[in-house]
């Protein structure tokens, strides 16, 4: 199962007024994204009309090599995705963007979410005929386009039909033969901004890939909202602004990286705020703040500010250690685990410390970590996290499809406490984080994981291999 909450996708497109050779710009948006999944990547590139891609299973720099990206051709449109899968497996046909050819065209999409209704979409689909290649449920938007687009006036026209019987969370970027189009489902659940680098719109599920692209960042695409790109002009559609907003607030938490800008809050500074409630909510007595790295570094320098409490480091992280979450055993994880952080001795021997972590899903990890810091000799170890309790399932891109191993299910606090062996142990109320995110331009956001509560109705269960399911498992 999982020690912590697994990556989104990342999606990242290029409108250009002239061909060039969009691959390599493609190649550093996606690098600056690589934190939002690891599995898989692709890019797709428009040259006239026809479209060229490239796409495996692997990290962008092992995919992505200058003899791979030397023969994808120039073009004037680009479109890039990272996967980690929330529906279907990690397989090579599973990655993207995925592309299609159809009666009006070439047809290329890339998507960040995941799609509440697609087994009842893909049945009927499959019900006129349809043949599906793939078990993501990005191929089931891409038919949906298609189908559209035979009976509508324009590409766009086909995409805000397809968003009328689409639920769930979907950021996407589209390039058909002469449009670049980026969309975002009218919650917002997943990120996804603007920027301009001289003539040239790009489109990127964080505001990191645009800053290493050297790229100025113009907004952020609007819940609801369609945006076309042709022949270098912009036209925006508001499919729908009166549905409940709720962009995913683990997006501040975890998932985005710290020098990201979402809806107008910097994430980096998010963290530290967590941090900074955290140390009002419950001050404890300690000699030294620390975090678990990397996922607690911002929320702890948050917490050190606020309680005059200094910051130092616990662990020594090897880059060189794969992600433990990937591993397919427990003890496997356990001894990546203990490759991966090396206790500072000195640092820690006869200390009170505030441990910080931004999330705890098992509990197995922190488990281990704390064991090690107290083998190294650590006094007292106080455990707070920059999150409320983990308590639901996500329908909307994070692999959490189960409650049974979340170990704050049916757990009270005092309880998982002893279980992770921690002296005391505090996470930060859900009253403090609505708080915190008055700091941002949306004024809604999904906590269903921390609440049970949900900005639009919710599948009764929903499996993320739910295409891959054996016949003698259906009802």
């Amino acid at each position: 199962m999982f020690n912590k909450i697994k990556e989104e996708c990342g999606i990242f497109g290029v409108y250009s007024k002239k061909p060039e050779k969009l691959a390599y710009m493609t190649c550093v948006g996606l690098s600056a994204l690589q934190h939002r999944g690891e599995e898989s990547c692709g890019i797709a590139i428009n040259n006239d009309g026809v479209i060229s891609y490239h796409k495996d299973q692997g990290l962008v720099s092992d995919v992505f090599t200058n003899e791979v990206l030397d023969k994808l051709p120039e073009g004037n449109m680009s479109i890039g995705h990272v996967r980690y899968s929330t529906t279907g497996t990690s397989k090579k046909e599973n990655a993207q963007p995925i592309v299609i050819r159809h009666k009006k065209g070439n047809l290329a999409v890339a998507h960040n979410g995941n799609i509440t209704n697609a087994i009842e979409l893909k049945q009927e689909l499959e019900d006129n005929g349809a043949i599906f290649t793939t078990t993501s449920d990005t191929e089931v938007i891409c038919h949906i386009i298609v189908k559209e687009r035979l009976k509508a006036k324009s590409a766009e026209e086909a995409v805000a039909n397809t968003m009328k019987v689409l639920k769930g969370a979907y950021s996407l970027v589209i390039m058909t033969p002469q449009k670049l189009i980026a969309c975002r489902d009218p919650q917002g659940f997943r990120p996804l901004c603007m920027g301009k680098l001289g003539d040239d719109i790009i489109f990127a599920s964080e505001s990191c890939a645009l800053d290493i692209c050297g790229a100025e960042f113009i907004r952020d695409v609007k819940p609801g909202e369609i945006i076309v790109v042709k022949d270098g002009e912009i036209q925006s559609i508001e499919y729908d602004t009166k549905e409940k907003k709720g962009m995913c607030v683990f997006e501040y938490i975890y998932f985005a990286r710290p020098d990201s800008i979402l809806e107008g809050m910097s994430v980096h500074e998010f963290r530290e705020i967590t941090g900074r409630y955290l140390a009002k909510q419950n001050p404890v007595d300690a000699d030294i703040v620390a975090a678990v790295p990397d996922s607690g570094v911002d929320a702890a320098l948050g917490y050190s500010k606020e309680s005059k409490i200094p910051y130092d480091i616990v662990f020594t992280k090897s880059k060189y250690i794969g992600r433990t979450f990937i591993q397919n055993t427990q003890n496997k994880r356990k001894k990546l685990v203990a490759l991966k952080l090396n206790p500072l001795k000195n640092t820690i021997k006869g200390k009170k410390i505030v441990l910080i972590d931004d999330s705890i899903v098992r509990g197995t990890t922190l488990t281990g970590i704390i064991k090690t810091l107290r083998k190294a000799g650590a006094k007292e170890i106080h455990l707070r996290i920059s999150s409320p309790e983990f308590i639901d399932v996500c329908y909307f891109g994070t692999d959490v499809d189960s409650k049974e191993n979340l170990i704050a299910n049916g757990r009270t606090v005092e309880e998982i406490r002893q279980i992770i062996g921690a002296d005391s142990l505090e996470f930060l109320s859900i009253e403090n984080l609505k708080e915190i995110t008055k700091g941002c331009n949306m004024d809604e956001f999904c906590m269903g994981c921390f609440t049970g509560k949900y900005p639009i109705e919710v599948p009764k269960e929903i499996k993320k291999n739910r295409f891959e399911e054996k016949i003698s498992n259906k009802n």
